[in-house]
């Protein structure tokens, strides 16, 4: 079966395959089965032509997939070009929605970068001084 452009894998219980298309989820899937009065727990391959057509003209009436991707990037793009602090954290890749960032948010500001303190003996590997008060005569020595 396919509805809008997405092949809806055969094997699987409806309530589950039409969870495929973008904005469609659980609570929605229970109401167009409810509407359609189709059970979920049949499998797509089971169901009849006329079973797949009422679910068809349900879901026509959803925004889904490429109008509703288009719908959030416009929403996006508005905040932005408003200069809203939404739009800013959008721009930035921070959290929009008043997470905290100092501890969480790796999955939206990527992996770690560490910066800051090297180790004592690397440092003196590398003829770099780390003690602040004999610091400032050690370079003079060196020039």
């Amino acid at each position: 079966m396919r509805i809008s452009g997405i092949n809806i894998p055969d094997e699987k219980r409806v309530d589950i395959s039409l969870t495929y298309l973008y904005g469609i989820g659980r609570s929605n899937v229970v109401k167009v089965l409810e509407k359609a009065k189709i059970e979920s727990s049949k499998r797509v391959k089971d169901l009849t032509e006329d079973e797949q057509k009422r679910i068809l003209d349900i879901i026509s009436t959803y925004k889904v997939e490429g109008d509703l991707r288009a719908e959030v990037v416009s929403n996006i793009k508005r905040l932005r070009d408003n200069g809203s602090y939404r739009g800013l954290r959008h721009n930035r890749n921070l959290p929009v929605r008043g997470q905290r960032t100092r501890s969480n948010a790796r999955t939206k500001r990527g992996k770690r970068v560490t910066i800051g303190a090297i180790k004592k003996e690397v440092a003196a590997k590398m003829g770099i001084t780390t003690d602040t008060k004999t610091a400032a005569p050690a370079q003079a020595a060196k020039k």
